[in-house]
């Protein structure tokens, strides 16, 4: 069974590794051939070192006397070969180098690419952190054999020409040599039996160790406030560690077998050297051909060991492609058509017949509303309602089981990419600011001038505390705005939409965290806005009665369906459930009121 999934993972490796081929076939092709002066240079080193010994060395140890020509010829010769040598090896390691990451690059790119290509649905079914991990170590992974390829294949040149030359050297020099070469192949493919298992179970732990880490980083703020640190920690540990006894397990069989293939050739060299000596006595051979041969094993020895390099990347290599590999064939990407908006500002919004369901969970069912062009409607809905899921739609975020969402009489599927985005603003319950600037957050790379920046502001009813800030527009807000409280981060985000100045503008609760007060002043602020040419149309998520009261009109979801719609002051009237939701926080502040007056009233009593 082992050597069933070795066999796999060396076939896969192999593909994988001809895929880098085949893109960078020419950075390949010249990190080969440097490699392969180098292999050559070894080779040819040797024989230099071979022909200084006997013209050079052993004159002089005879003779006590060497001629200028033999000397300068015998350093040219060693200096010469040292230098193409040298040559190759710069040759083959940058381009390997190059080679390497601009895999790693394109791996990321594509990766990142079809990240922005799958819709939401299919980002909601991954962790966050494994999607990280497929962009980074994985990447990474993917293309690490491809640092020792070159050298690699240059080792098989540089094998086939030793052989040739020790062959013409001494043919029983040669034989000897030959039997270290099937011993250090059997060597290295125990090697890879014992290593790929290990090395594929590290590699999967490495990503999630990644996915742990990133989870609890971002779920901070319920960690400390929940007091979850020491069993956050103790979860990440489990994981580590068992990343660490997997590593060690990798260093061990690594430590057991690295000796052993470094030692092979070195045996060789004795080997050599003792047949040598007796060939050597006997007159077989000359003091230069036995130091070529000698010589060229010990240079042999390291270069060997590139092949065991690549072979013991292709584990972990394999595990990375196929991570990256599920994320480029995922499939659910949103296509987009050629239509364009037509319209002038603001826009009409019409929702046909939507359904929509999470797996088998249907969360909204057959709803139909429509959204006059300048006009405000809210969505109102107990908790799990469908409104956020509506919302979703309504930018198309996800696209609907059933029905049609229309702008302007188009169906958002049939727009052109960018298009929605061109048109629709969305301002979320859940904040988001980079660590950038206001500035940077406010126009977040379009162009927007600091008087138009300054309006959305003052719309949003933020340029009092932004002109606080220590320097104004250029005040960092730190990580998601963490130097802002909630209030600030979403009156921030709702000037980030309007500086867009949006044909449709929806706001899913986003202004939760907003005073009251200064809740109102946004949404009369909104209201005088739509008056002007360049209105939106806007749809917001509402829970309180004074947002709700601003609304022109009224759509009142209930399990997915859209129960009534109108004006506030009719559903308030004929809505029992309307009427219920919608005052139960004033309810709420009554009794709680009652209650407090009550307790006064007995303590003065």
């Amino acid at each position: 069974m082992a050597s069933k999934v070795t066999s796999a993972v060396m076939r896969q490796g192999l593909r994988v590794l001809g895929v880098a081929i085949r893109t960078e076939k020419a950075v390949f092709a010249a990190a080969v051939l440097a490699s392969a002066l180098y292999g050559g240079m070894t080779v040819a080193s040797a024989w230099a070192l071979g022909w200084a010994t006997e013209n050079v060395v052993m004159p002089a140890f005879a003779d006590g006397d060497v001629t200028t020509g033999a000397l300068w010829t015998g350093v040219l010769l060693i200096m010469g070969t040292a230098l193409l040598k040298a040559g190759g090896v710069a040759g083959r390691r940058i381009l390997a180098g190059v080679m390497q990451y601009r895999m790693q690059a394109r791996s990321r790119r594509e990766v990142t690419k079809q990240y922005l290509r799958l819709p939401l649905s299919w980002h909601h079914r991954h962790p966050t952190g494994q999607l990280l991990s497929n962009a980074s170590s994985d990447a990474e992974a993917a293309w690490a054999p491809l640092a020792p390829l070159p050298m690699a294949v240059g080792v098989i040149v540089m094998l086939f020409t030793a052989a040739i030359a020790m062959v013409l050297t001494d043919p029983v020099l040669a034989l000897v040599g030959f039997l270290i070469f099937p011993a250090i192949a059997v060597l290295n493919l125990i090697y890879q039996r014992r290593l790929s298992p290990l090395a594929t179970r590290a590699q999967q732990l490495k990503a999630e160790v990644s996915e742990i880490a990133h989870e609890s980083f971002d779920g901070a703020l319920v960690v400390k406030t929940l007091g979850r640190e020491a069993l956050e920690t103790d979860r990440f540990r489990r994981r580590a560690h068992e990343l660490r006894d997997a590593n060690i397990a990798v260093g061990r069989v690594r430590g057991l077998f690295d000796p052993l293939l470094e030692a092979l050739p070195t045996l060789g060299v004795l080997a050599v050297l003792a047949v040598g000596a007796v060939r050597l006595s006997g007159g077989a051979i000359d003091s230069g051909e036995l130091v070529q041969v000698a010589y060229l094993f010990t240079l042999l020895a390291f270069p060997i060991r590139a092949l065991g390099w690549v072979l013991a990347e292709l584990p972990r290599s394999v595990v990375g492609w196929e991570r990256v590999q599920a994320v480029l064939d995922a499939e659910g990407s949103m296509e987009y058509g050629q239509a364009a908006v037509t319209g002038g500002a603001p826009a009409e919004l019409e929702v046909e017949g939507v359904s929509y369901a999470y797996g088998t969970a249907e969360v909204l069912h057959d709803v139909t509303f429509d959204v006059p062009a300048g006009r405000t409607v809210a969505l109102v809905g107990p908790t799990g309602s469908g409104k956020s899921t509506l919302v979703q739609l309504l930018v198309r975020l996800v696209d609907p089981a059933a029905g049609r969402v229309l702008l302007d009489g188009v169906d958002l599927r049939e727009l052109a990419y960018g298009g929605v985005a061109g048109s629709v603003a969305l301002v979320p319950q859940q904040t988001f600011l980079f660590d950038d600037s206001v500035r940077g957050n406010v126009a977040l790379g379009t162009e927007v001038g600091d008087e138009d920046v300054w309006a959305a502001l003052r719309l949003a009813q933020a340029d009092g505390f932004v002109a606080r800030l220590g320097s104004g527009l250029d005040t960092r807000v730190g990580e998601r705005g963490a130097t802002l409280s909630g209030g600030q981060r979403q009156r921030l985000a709702l000037a980030r939409a309007v500086a867009r100045r949006p044909r449709l503008l929806i706001l899913d609760d986003a202004t939760s965290s907003v005073d009251p007060q200064v809740e109102a002043k946004i949404l009369a602020g909104l209201r005088d806005d739509a008056r002007s040419d360049d209105a939106s149309t806007v749809v917001v998520v509402a829970y309180r009665m004074a947002t709700i009261a601003l609304a022109d009109e009224v759509v009142y979801l209930d399990r997915g369906r859209v129960v009534d719609r109108g004006p506030h002051d009719e559903l308030l009237r004929r809505c029992a459930g309307y009427r219920n939701l919608v005052t139960a926080y004033e309810r709420e502040e009554a009794e709680r009121a009652a209650i407090n007056e009550a307790e006064e009233e007995e303590v003065s009593a």
